[in-house]
């Protein structure tokens, strides 16, 4: 499962870097974050972040602008540390410009959930403010959170104080810092589970930025002058090159994809107990069209460690990115490039000369699927859970299909506790024997999907948020792929593939936010209505697919998909997933590195 790539192209350049950070230090400090990772002058950004006053900026005087409902131009970089996201509806532009009117601007806030667990009364909070000040949606995202859509500047800021009201916050929700930390979807599952959701939350606040700027702008904190005397203990003045995400995982399920991670930890379970983790380091999704030294890329597991030294070797990676980050070329900014520069021995030897710590070798695992659980499971504590698939994580009420009323009506009456998964859907989790049926009757009063009519490929679906919000999306996704799957299901019924798995994801965009490069079947916007058609991922997220066809439009993706599941139903060997199989059939080439996915 590691990166077997050529290392002799980087000996040189490991060489220069290596001298580099000794010459900086003295052996018993980290370099400075302010170097310039792979050479070259820092990028405009990390001159921003260095000048921003704590991430302060100007977004006082920008939020009580009430001349336009846009930032300032830096203050749109500075806000996504806060969690926020300007945007724009695309579906309007056109109109508004017509009336000489700027675009309707509106602000995309993401919550920051660890492991995804909140309460019933979170959940009413959540709900009521996405139907106050938002579109009166909750988007629940791949990271195992929250977002909400469309809510216009002037609210913005009310927002956010009612979500911190919740005892829930937005904090490094976005932003070149650990991002929110994912957790296997039930931590109420098992005694180990439980155990690894508090680890997951531990290493989610020790990861929090220690800027008062937050406090400050959204609750009405005092303004503290010069804030950038700040001591940022582990980011440094200058945070990190990029955005950097982190995981965990229980095989045999990997419902967090944890290889797409920054930083993964595999938990190692013998005889009921927690032993510790697997490490694993360098993988991400995004790459940009038309640029080969862009690309997705599968985490290396590198070794194993006791439980007990899981923030020692979390901050460890997490500051090795930030002394060895290129901060000159945001493109090439994540770890995994970090990583396929510097290799995984130099990593090794940080990790002891930073902290002391050698990493024992990888311990045996595997993973059997990326999906979730649906519908009623009983755990080792007695408590039921019913997990609940929404569709492309846009959890509203439409169709006669009235998932938001339904949870929000549970809520009401539930005593355990709800937790967004991975995958976009939510479980409703501990719950007892007399509430049981009282939940099951509210489900089926508002019509939440029942799995057992669903296909499996529907079931182990994802789409990103894209248009009309998503200012980088070229085509739709959410709003598009349940309409695809419907044309799909029918090949998949004619050839009696309806109950068989397979993974199948869209964006708008390769920037990755659905994942896509770990579907087995992965369509990603090139153009309005055109996508590039990716296959051969495996179903447990260890391989990235490859491209297949590009700029096809739904007739020309239905037309390809066809003769290959038509041969796969006829042709496929015992327990054979479909990205083994295209795989195996010569239809596709297997990426068995990030660095090879062009070719």
């Amino acid at each position: 499962m590691s990166n077997n790539q050529d290392k002799s192209n980087y000996t040189s350049l490991f060489e220069i870097e290596k001298q580099k950070s000794l010459s900086k230090n003295d052996g018993n400090s980290f370099p400075s974050p302010q170097g310039e990772g792979a050479g070259g002058e820092v990028s405009s950004f990390e001159t921003l972040k260095a000048n921003s006053n704590g991430l302060r900026g100007t977004l006082v005087e920008s939020l009580n602008d009430p001349i336009t409902g846009a930032l300032a131009a830096d203050d749109q970089l500075l806000i996504k540390f806060h969690g926020t996201y300007q945007q724009q509806d695309r579906d309007l532009d056109e109109e508004r410009k017509k009336q000489k009117l700027e675009p309707l601007y509106s602000y995309l806030i993401r919550v920051r959930v660890p492991g995804g667990v909140t309460t019933p009364q979170q959940w009413l909070e959540l709900d009521a403010l996405a139907d106050k000040y938002g579109d009166k949606t909750l988007k629940l995202t791949t990271r195992q959170t929250f977002q909400f859509h469309g809510v216009l500047k002037r609210n913005l800021k009310t927002t956010m104080q009612e979500i911190n009201k919740t005892l829930l916050d937005t904090i490094a929700a976005c932003g070149d810092v650990n991002r929110n930390v994912m957790a296997s979807a039930n931590p109420f599952e098992s005694p180990v589970h439980a155990e690894v959701a508090e680890d997951a939350k531990r290493l989610s606040n020790y990861f929090l930025p220690k800027t008062k700027a937050y406090h400050e702008i959204w609750l009405d904190g005092e303004l503290i002058a010069g804030g950038e005397q700040e001591e940022e203990p582990i980011y440094g003045k200058t945070y990190l090159p990029r955005k950097f995400k982190t995981a965990f995982a229980i095989p045999p399920r990997n419902d967090t994809d944890v290889l797409s991670n920054d930083l993964g930890f595999i938990a190692i379970v013998e005889n009921g107990k927690l032993l510790g983790y697997n490490l694993s380091i360098g993988g991400g999704m995004a790459y940009t069209f038309g640029n080969t030294a862009t690309y997705p890329r599968v985490a290396d597991v590198v070794g194993f460690f006791p439980k007990e030294q899981l923030l020692d070797v979390a901050e460890a990676v997490l500051v090795f990115q930030r002394d060895h980050g290129n901060r000159s070329e945001r493109k090439n900014a994540r770890l995994k490039y970090t990583v396929d520069r510097f290799g995984v021995d130099f990593f090794r030897a940080e990790l002891l000369r930073t902290k002391g710590i050698t990493l024992e070798p990888v311990k045996s695992f595997s993973f059997e699927t990326l999906g979730d659980k649906y519908g009623w499971t009983k755990s080792e504590f007695g408590l039921w859970h019913y997990g609940v698939f929404v569709e492309g994580g846009k959890l509203g009420d439409r169709s006669g299909l009235n998932a938001k009323t339904a949870l929000r009506e549970i809520a009401k009456i539930h005593t355990g506790t709800f937790i967004l998964t991975g995958n976009q859907n939510v479980v409703i989790a501990q719950v007892l024997d007399a509430q049981k049926p009282k939940i099951d009757a509210l489900l089926k009063k508002y019509k939440v999907l029942n799995t057992d009519k669903l296909s499996l490929l529907r079931q182990n679906s994802i789409a990103c948020a894209s248009l009309p919000l998503c200012a980088l999306a070229f085509a739709e996704a959410e709003r598009y792929l349940p309409k695809f799957i419907d044309k799909v299901d029918e090949i998949l019924e004619a050839n009696g593939l309806l109950q068989t798995p397979i993974s199948i994801r869209m964006t708008g965009c390769a920037n990755g936010c659905g994942r896509p490069f770990l579907a087995e079947i992965a369509m990603v916007g090139r153009a309005p209505g055109r996508y590039n058609l990716y296959l051969g991922a495996s179903f447990t997220g260890d391989r990235l697919n490859k491209l297949y066809k590009e700029m096809l439009n739904e007739e020309q993706i239905l037309n390809e998909l066809t003769p290959l599941l038509e041969d796969y139903a006829k042709s496929r060997e015992t327990d054979e997933h479909f990205g083994d199989f295209v795989i195996r059939k010569g239809y596709i080439k297997a990426t068995t590195a990030g660095i090879n996915f062009h070719e």
